[in-house]
């Protein structure tokens, strides 16, 4: 038997007793005014679950067991669209008026339909060429914001002594500022190149794909013996596929649908922290 959580920015009573009773529960346990816990669920009901808990805007997680947030070891996460709210890069697209055109690329990358990230991430890179450098720090001073939860999730996930990896096909102009303001352990991402205040529209060393991103959690993961039952990966694109593999606990945030279709957990409606809930947080 599993458990069940569900949450959603609105629980309906009713809807909670209708899911009890599909999964023939022995309880339910309020874990907050956004989430609670049915406890020793049918989770051969899945798919019942899934379409009542779409209709109704719900999150579920089917857990085999509740084991503590400390016995993990790494959380894993993309920057754009997961962690913070824009694509950074069509944000300063935007600033040379070539928003529409490098969105529809990071769109198709994102979706799965441009199976090569770097050449996608060139192309895009190439129309940035001669937007001054201090667009960047317009894009992070005025557009960019952290998703609902994030704060909370990386603290509490601090705490509890996990390492927290941010690793990006975007830029290290943000993820750096992201690493100081959220006192991240470690990030890794792509080099604008500049040359006289200008973006060139190229980047500098080796690309972060896909691949990219999957290597560097696997080198601290090897690092931090750590299981796949202990890392926590979350992310939203095509991209981010490859390093959620390696993790028990891979979560598809507000993701496109090929996401959505091979990560075990999905966060549509509730904000990130609502990662804690699957967890016990003392013995």
């Amino acid at each position: 038997m599993s458990h069940l959580i569900l949450q959603s920015p609105v629980l309906v009573p009713d809807i909670i007793e209708k899911i009890a009773a599909i999964v023939q529960a022995d309880g339910v346990q309020e874990l907050g005014p956004t989430a609670v816990r049915i406890l020793n669920a049918d989770a051969s009901e899945t798919s019942t679950v899934q379409a009542l808990c779409a209709s109704n805007r719900i999150d579920f997680a089917f857990l085999d067991r509740i084991q503590l947030l400390r016995d993990c070891k790494i959380l894993a996460m993309d920057m754009d669209s997961t962690l913070i709210n824009i694509e950074c890069i069509d944000e300063i697209a935007d600033m040379a008026g070539r928003k529409a055109q490098v969105a529809a690329i990071t769109e198709a990358a994102m979706r799965g339909e441009i199976t090569d990230f770097s050449d996608s991430l060139t192309q895009r890179v190439a129309l940035l060429e001669g937007v001054p450098a201090s667009a960047l720090e317009q894009v992070y001073d005025e557009r960019l914001r952290l998703n609902p939860g994030a704060e909370r999730l990386i603290s509490t996930a601090k705490q509890h002594g996990l390492k927290t990896l941010l690793v990006s096909g975007g830029f290290t102009f943000f993820t750096e500022r992201m690493k100081s303001r959220l006192g991240l352990d470690a990030c890794h991402a792509n080099v604008l190149e500049v040359n006289n205040g200008l973006l060139t529209g190229k980047v500098v060393g080796t690309i972060v794909d896909s691949k990219g991103k999957a290597s560097h959690l696997q080198d601290l993961a090897k690092q931090l013996n750590a299981t796949p039952e202990q890392i926590i990966t979350v992310g939203d694109g095509a991209n981010d596929l490859d390093m959620m593999a390696l993790s028990h606990y891979s979560v598809a945030y507000r993701a496109k649908p090929v996401v959505q279709q091979q990560a075990r957990y999905a966060l549509n409606v509730s904000p990130l922290d609502a990662i804690i809930n699957w967890f016990r947080l003392s013995h």
